[in-house]
């Protein structure tokens, strides 16, 4: 039983997203801060994935139910949803404590639970409209920046544009896999609006962008 409500709790964190963006937050972090306050850091940006892919599944329970989605652990009935929600109650407070009293600070670390906030807005709402990349756009964008305002230090532009553009990217090949099945449930965030052709275009002229900005910027700022 132990084992299918660990099981259950990773695979409703999304974890293979959530292990990458906690990756990436280490690796930012040491930029800036030295390997045990970079690990706090991380530790940070995990607490935040788990709550938004938490809530995720909460929030598409009944759409997940729907298409017997067995691939969900509420679908598949490795945990249920109080058990998700006692989980959830418990990482909030540990995420803000984390994040505002951890190396971030209140400036970084508030930012940090901005880009949560956010996060959480595409759950609840921005998923359904046009703007839904925004929240992907704002979060990518803060995640490398804040690690620079906690130390009192502005981002260069390549760093939050570059995590911007890689965001929205990731927000078109995200929906890619569940798409016919959005449709059906009247989702109409931008990339269900593109289809799937128009999305992979989307996300491959974002991911070249990105790349291209880079590119160039890093060896421009290496040279200074």
């Amino acid at each position: 039983m132990m084992k299918n409500h660990i099981v259950g709790l990773a695979k409703a964190s999304h974890f293979g997203p959530s292990l990458l963006v906690t990756a990436l937050s280490y690796l930012f972090a040491q930029l800036y801060w030295e390997p045990g306050s970079a690990l706090i850091i991380a530790l940070g940006f995990f607490s935040g994935q788990l709550i938004v892919g938490w809530s995720n599944d909460l929030i598409d329970y009944a759409d997940d139910l729907s298409h017997q989605r067995m691939n969900k652990p509420l679908v598949a009935g490795l945990i249920t949803r109080k058990y998700l929600q006692s989980w959830l109650t418990v990482m909030i407070p540990v995420a803000l404590v984390i994040n505002i009293f951890g190396p971030l600070g209140f400036v970084g670390g508030g930012l940090s639970i901005f880009a949560i906030a956010w996060a959480l807005g595409y759950n609840f709402y921005f998923k359904f409209n046009i703007f839904s990349p925004l929240p992907y756009v704002v979060a990518f964008a803060i995640l490398p920046s804040c690690m620079a305002y906690s130390q009192d230090k502005t981002p260069p532009t390549w760093m939050w544009a570059g995590g911007a553009l890689f965001g929205m990217a990731a927000h078109f090949l995200n929906v890619l896999k569940d798409m016919d099945q959005d449709h059906a449930s009247g989702i109409k965030g931008l990339p269900q609006r593109c289809g799937k052709t128009g999305s992979i275009i989307a996300a491959v002229t974002l991911i070249v962008l990105a790349i291209t900005l880079l590119l160039i910027s890093i060896p421009l700022q290496l040279e200074q």
